[in-house]
């Protein structure tokens, strides 16, 4: 028998991310189960503002920005996880970036694949194994952690 794939769309991302335009970056969650991986997606436009100046002659996806939009994905398994969402008075905030490695540069005009790991959540902290990449090519990867806080 097939799995069932759990997927949400942006209404469901936005219920679950504080994050906004221009600074929202999961188009799409394609898969998750809770407490163990989410699979989303970054469609990466040349009309989003970091374009215009990363780099005027030759534009790629600043490598924060592809740690950012792997830790919004971290932060929308936790929350599916614990069956919560963000409010006015907590939110979950990235805690801890190691082992960070980008292998290629991302361009507009392709799909960034997000792909995190649960690796255990200790008292509220969440670790995280997560990697990038485009057309099934690694892009980036890094361990993130990110833990609820007061807001």
């Amino acid at each position: 028998m097939e799995k069932q794939l759990n997927s949400m769309d942006i209404n469901d991302i936005l219920e679950h991310l504080p994050h906004r335009y221009p600074f929202l970056l999961v188009d799409k969650v394609v898969d998750y189960e809770a407490g163990k991986y989410l699979t989303g997606i970054k469609n990466v436009s040349y009309n989003e503002p970091q374009f215009t100046g990363h780099f005027p002659q030759k534009p790629i996806l600043p490598g924060v920005l592809v740690i950012e939009a792997l830790a919004q994905a971290t932060g929308i398994l936790a929350y599916k996880s614990t069956d919560s969402k963000p409010s006015e008075n907590s939110l979950y905030y990235l805690v801890g970036i190691d082992k960070a490695r980008f292998k290629r540069p991302v361009n507009p005009g392709e799909q960034l694949v997000l792909k995190v790991e649960v690796v255990k959540n200790m008292r509220g902290v969440w670790k995280f194994n997560a990697e990038a990449t485009v057309d099934e090519q690694l892009v980036a990867s890094a361990e993130l952690m990110c833990a609820e806080r007061d807001a």
